[in-house]
């Protein structure tokens, strides 16, 4: 087994999503070209901070990306080949910017959806509805979906943890127009011979009539079928973030919008409105799926309590 499939077949048993699995074989696949295709075994503690540092002075990193490739490399040590490596001393930390979140009013967020199409319009009021990730809502299954409670489950978030999240009643008749669409899908793909979709590796062996069954369908599916790469089998997935991405930010465009429309800006949106409706800090942290309430904090430096929270002199 080569030293890639060992690292692909460590984060599987691991229960890692298949983003992060793809980002840390990136990240490893480059710490070997950047020495020459040197066994990781033969190297450490100043092989890993030259290619840190060299690659944050050469591609100007930010420290995101300095942290997911150092993340990436130490799995690789302690995960895949069982080493230790001590502190890199050396390390240059790449500095992170402190940027406030951008917002969208409330009539933008109205504007913005007026000019998208289903399923688009649906996804774009469940990430300002429920304050939803985008790739978390287009994880959605039938079976995450609860109109009577009027919630939603988002299933493995970011940092592989479950969570409830609200559903907006004025998105209710949407959400339940987007199940029926899917059940009427799933039907004609069950008479073709087809109607799989896929399903992380253990649900698969525990359940293995799940995959055709309409409750583990996803929300918001792609148009068409695809390998699966562990399988080989041909199953469906959920639409892919590129193209929601797509049609939100050209719906601001034909909205004439001034304020950056994006996915994650829609986040922000709910989270800013929420708090400025008087939610209680450690309930919204709750809502958002926040580990560390100070993520949730930096939201209380936009919500408009007056300009700034203040009142100028000048308006005296």
């Amino acid at each position: 087994m080569s030293l890639i499939e060992s690292v692909s077949t460590t984060m599987r048993r691991l229960h890692c999503s298949p983003r992060t699995e793809e980002a840390y074989v990136h990240w490893i696949r480059a710490f070997i070209r950047f020495h020459h295709g040197k066994h990781p075994r033969r190297m450490g503690a100043e092989a890993v901070t030259a290619f840190l540092n060299g690659h944050a002075v050469a591609q100007r990193s930010m420290a995101s990306t300095q942290n997911q490739a150092l993340r990436a490399l130490l799995f690789l040590y302690k995960r895949v080949l069982d080493l230790q490596i001590p502190r890199l001393e050396a390390l240059e930390r790449a500095r992170r910017p402190e940027h406030l979140p951008s917002v969208l009013s409330r009539q933008n967020a109205l504007t913005l959806f007026e000019h998208l199409l289903p399923p688009f319009r649906r996804i774009g009021e469940l990430l300002y509805g429920s304050g939803v990730r985008l790739l978390e809502a287009l994880s959605i299954r039938v079976i995450d979906v609860d109109l009577d409670r009027r919630q939603i489950t988002v299933r493995r978030g970011k940092g592989q943890h479950d969570r409830r999240a609200l559903l907006s009643a004025r998105a209710r008749d949407e959400l339940q127009a987007q199940l029926d669409a899917v059940a009427r899908r799933h039907k004609k793909d069950l008479a073709t011979g087809r109607g799989e979709v896929d399903l992380p590796h253990a649900l698969r062996a525990k359940m293995p009539g799940a995959a055709t069954s309409l409750a583990w369908q996803h929300l918001f599916p792609a148009s068409r079928p695809c390998t699966d790469g562990a399988t080989r089998r041909q199953v469906l997935y959920h639409l892919h973030e590129s193209v929601v991405q797509r049609a939100v930010h050209d719906a601001g465009r034909a909205a004439g919008l001034t304020k950056r429309a994006t996915c994650h800006p829609l986040r922000h949106s709910f989270a800013t409105h929420r708090l400025e409706a008087g939610t209680d800090i450690r309930t919204f942290q709750t809502l958002l799926g926040h580990k560390d309430v100070r993520t949730t904090i930096i939201y209380t430096h936009i919500v408009d309590h007056g300009s700034l929270g203040a009142i100028s002199p000048l308006d005296r």
